[in-house]
């Protein structure tokens, strides 16, 4: 079979289809100008590599001779990596969502020559199947429309271009910003949170990591119980459920069913990062240990699977093995006990593996017995009973390594791994882990050295054998920046914080929206799509949009320049009223919005390598203080917080400000730590002396 168009892309998702029968092209000015010569519509397909129903349409249909000499016949067929490509994946998914009022992948659009689209939809069936048409069919109607009733698709087209920058556009009339916002946001998730299973809504359910990560920030702030209860229900079940690889570690994408159980099997990189950041803060604010465990799993896992050598990490494991959807990590009872032998009987107890299955008569490893529950049926202590399972996950864990192992998509995606840099920073900067620190710092590096443009400007990825492509994104930038604070708290390495500075700049300069406040997904000289996007809203990942204004809030602080804290006002007062309206799509934004209106400062001058100081930052960072902005630094040092302070009778002296009042400078680390505990940690009203 001879190859098509993909061939010479790097995306691995591309060339899984680089030898179909479907004459693909990748997304470029030369497929739509042969849309426009040939006078025929765009069949564009958008997906990633590790999504299971990408496989399943590709197997059905794109490898059928049938399917395929109709789509080359009458159509320009244009395959995307929804992950190289975030701006056409947010703006063609508007347009699905607004044709069907829901969205997902694989994405199936139908677009004019100048990519306007007027058709679209998710998966079709090869044949009709469940309520959809059957994909040929749909094609044979398409082609049909195209020829006959041209007009009727301009209108479509055009009506869909005026959505989607009604879209783009944030509409709800601005609400005030203040902190009763934030508790009424709580409220609104309690009202759709499953009290027995955790989350929210019905199934499919995916890890809420943005909307823990708010509640998390909200219960630190007030004190608020249910929050906190909302979040542990959660962990818990997440952790215990088949969404969980109960061996390796890691989550994930998403579960079928309301109790975690059941997994479709792809294992993502920002899923991961986002988790394992949500698990340690729920472990610092809680002191459970069962929160760091997950964490430091996660972690392990994704140095274990997806670490590059060189620094940087792949972007995901594909849900499907050699053996079908999962098949790498559900268990027979018969493989189970011939590997464990007499030790089967309890590890079958703990994680619920029958002869029957509870999975296609295969078992997904679910946890169902505490520790302390199967140390009182067998008689023993529950420490021994953890040893006794490590060990079992132990042989387990090694006999899996023999099967067939899922594809791994192994570029490096500049956004994904800012979300893993910060990840790795705070992890080993609370967990006194420097070999976790040294992880952000190879990342880092890796990213300066390979993905950095001489302007500063970020390109997105980079294949396996380092050819980097395609122009960083909103999201490239923001979520790097933030990365970059996180690494300068850890490491109390100026130059982290210089790089962020010079990335908040390029945003400020190449993706703000001075008109609308807020942040564009494309850079200005990006190329021109239909519309602009401009994503505000939380999808799998945090909101670029967000993720910006919070690094503007802290460049402010941190540079003491206000247009820093101008844009971060402006983008929170753009999406205000959408804030009040609808909070659960917003998680982010509101985490944003806490330390905006409640806004904690404390400078350390000194050397960063003195002892005393980094007893005065110990006790800063004894607990998890969210939104609180930390420089350290000697007097003219390159962050302006600690640079402009000064030191008291010449020793290092924390300076620490909240809602714009100031305690007196410090320089006992034991003082320091009162002062915190008693004027920081509390409550939202708690007044300075």
């Amino acid at each position: 079979m001879p190859n098509n168009h993909l061939i010479d892309e790097t995306s691995p998702y591309l060339l899984q289809h680089a030898d179909q029968p479907v004459d693909w092209h990748p997304w470029g000015p030369s497929a739509l100008l042969l849309s426009q010569e040939l006078d025929r519509p765009v069949f564009l397909s958008i997906g990633y590599a590790a999504c299971h129903w990408c496989h399943v349409m590709a197997h059905e249909s794109f490898e059928d001779l049938q399917v395929a000499a109709f789509l080359n016949a009458h159509f320009v067929c244009i395959k995307v990596d929804r992950e190289e490509r975030p701006d056409l994946d947010h703006l063609y998914m508007q347009a699905v969502i607004a044709l069907n009022g829901h969205g997902g992948w694989p994405m199936t659009v139908f677009l004019r020559p100048d990519g306007r689209p007027f058709f679209g939809g998710t998966y079709f069936p090869r044949e009709p199947r469940g309520g959809l048409p059957g994909f040929l069919p749909l094609l044979e109607g398409i082609a049909d429309a195209w020829r006959t009733r041209r007009d009727y698709i301009d209108e479509v087209s055009g009506q869909l271009v005026e959505e989607l920058a009604r879209v783009a556009q944030v509409s709800a009339s601005p609400a005030d910003l203040e902190t009763s916002m934030l508790v009424r946001a709580v409220s609104a998730f309690s009202e759709r949170f499953d009290a027995v299973d955790g989350g929210f809504g019905p199934a499919p359910k995916f890890p809420p990591a943005m909307a823990l990560e708010f509640l998390l920030r909200e219960h630190v702030r007030t004190g608020d119980a249910p929050a906190l209860e909302m979040v542990e229900t959660t962990l818990d079940h997440m952790a215990d459920g088949g969404l969980r690889d109960q061996l390796g570690g890691g989550f994930c994408r998403y579960s079928t069913d309301r109790t975690w159980l059941v997994p479709h099997f792809e294992k993502m990189l920002t899923d991961n990062a986002l988790l394992a950041r949500v698990y340690l803060h729920a472990h610092l604010v809680t002191g459970l240990p069962r929160y760091r465990q997950v964490a430091q799993s996660t972690l392990a896992f994704l140095q274990r699977e997806l670490e590059h050598p060189e620094g940087g990490f792949a972007g995901s494991l594909d849900a499907d093995s050699p053996g079908g959807e999962g098949q790498f990590y559900v268990w027979s009872h018969e493989q189970v006990v011939q590997v464990l032998g007499p030790e089967a009987g309890l590890f079958c107890a703990a994680f619920d593996v029958t002869p029957g299955g509870n999975w296609e008569g295969t078992n997904i490893l679910h946890r169902v017995l505490s520790d302390e529950e199967l140390a009182a049926g067998s008689g023993g202590s529950s420490t021994e009973v953890a040893v006794r399972l490590e060990a079992a996950c132990g042989k387990l864990l090694g006999e899996r390594g023999q099967r067939a192992r899922p594809a791994l998509d192994d570029k490096r995606i500049t956004a994904w791994n800012g979300l893993a840099l910060a990840a790795f920073a705070e992890a080993g900067q609370y967990l006194h882990r420097p070999e976790l620190v040294a992880t952000a710092v190879r990342c880092a590096s890796f990213l300066r050295a390979r993905l950095r443009r001489e302007d500063g400007r970020m390109r997105r990825t980079c294949s396996p054998t380092g050819e980097v492509r395609h122009e960083g994104c909103l999201e490239d930038h923001a979520y790097l920046a933030e990365g970059l604070l996180a690494l300068y708290r850890a490491t109390l390495d100026e130059s982290w914080f210089v790089w962020a500075v010079e990335l908040g700049a390029i945003m400020l300069e190449h993706f703000a929206d001075p008109a609308g406040g807020g942040f564009f997904d494309t850079a200005d000289d990006h190329e021109a799509l239909a519309v602009r996007p401009k994503e505000v809203q939380d999808q799998a990942t945090p909101s670029a949009g967000a993720v910006a204004a919070g690094v503007m809030l802290q460049l402010g602080v941190l540079t003491g320049d206000p247009r820093w804290l101008e844009v971060a006002r402006g983008a929170l007062e753009a999406v205000s009223g959408l804030l009040a309206r609808v909070p659960q799509g917003f998680a982010s934004w509101l985490s944003e919005a806490g330390p905006f209106l409640d806004p904690a400062e404390v400078a350390i001058v000194g050397d960063p390598a003195d002892p005393s100081t980094l007893a005065l930052v110990g006790r800063v960072f004894a607990r998890w203080s969210p939104g609180l902005s930390v420089a350290v630094g000697l007097p003219g040092c390159a962050v302006p917080l600690a640079a402009q302070k000064p030191m008291i009778d010449g020793r290092p002296t924390a300076h620490v400000c909240r809602a714009f009042t100031c305690l007196p400078p410090e320089t006992d680390p034991d003082r320091l730590a009162e002062l915190f505990e008693n004027h920081y940690l509390h409550c939202e009203n708690q007044e300075f002396p």
